[in-house]
């Protein structure tokens, strides 16, 4: 394996987990502003109102999204598999 080839698997898996964890992450980003912005305005500090819906969005789009993330999960590693002969020489 050259170095190039270990570089660009590199970048390959960390691209994939950077898409990974912000499907997920972003959503729940977003509902805690909102939330965050509510308890500002409302004046409002129950710590259960910023957790709870951060949660549920999370799941939510966990549950919406993750056949398709197992999905590129599954094609990256049938692509590694497919490539370790070629890796190995």
């Amino acid at each position: 394996m050259t170095p190039e080839i270990a570089a660009d698997l590199i970048g390959e898996s960390l691209h994939l987990t950077m898409l990974l964890v912000l499907v997920l992450i972003l959503p729940g980003l977003v509902t805690g502003l909102v939330v965050a912005l509510f308890q500002a305005a409302t004046q409002i500090n129950e710590q259960t109102l910023a957790f709870l819906p951060r949660l549920l969005v999370t799941l939510l789009v966990l549950g919406l999204a993750g056949r398709w993330m197992v999905g590129l999960l599954m094609d990256y590693c049938v692509s590694i598999f497919e490539r370790a002969a070629q890796l190995a020489s």
